[in-house]
């Protein structure tokens, strides 16, 4: 499956998370409101998102087919066809800052220049867990 016309993919990545009132937790209770959110528990949090990353779907649908047709990286990114929308988080660092530096070597400028953001922002995952990017089809 692969894009048409106008379509652009922007990944966002996880900014902040406001309490809705966060006067109600006691100090006693904080470790345990960390401990939900990192668990994907957000009852009255609001994640806020910033675009991070953004390629043409043309672009996207060319490091698909980039990457080796029975990757874990290839499924996760072709997701995004399939659903609408992806995730990626802590889980995924490893698989795909691996695929990356499978595919810098022979990536073309449009193509290197993206696959670098990303592994910026993998990195950022790395280094703070509770970050995590949103991918979406727009357009």
């Amino acid at each position: 499956m692969t894009m048409v016309g106008t379509k652009r993919v922007i990944f966002y990545q996880l900014s902040a998370k406001y309490m809705e009132r966060e006067e109600d937790i006691p100090p006693e209770s904080k470790e345990v409101m960390y401990y939900s959110l990192a668990i994907g528990h957000h009852i009255g949090v609001f994640d806020c998102f910033k675009p991070q990353l953004k390629c043409s779907g043309e672009l996207y649908d060319r490091i698909i087919e980039a990457l080796p047709e029975a990757s874990e990286a290839r499924r996760k990114f072709a997701g995004l066809h399939k659903f609408g929308e992806i995730i990626v988080d802590a889980t995924h660092t490893k698989m795909l800052l691996a695929a990356i530096e499978t595919l810098l070597p022979d990536a073309d400028h449009d193509m290197g220049e993206w696959l670098k953001g990303l592994r910026a922002s993998l990195e950022a995952i790395r280094a703070e867990p509770a970050i995590y990017l949103m991918g979406r089809i727009m357009g």
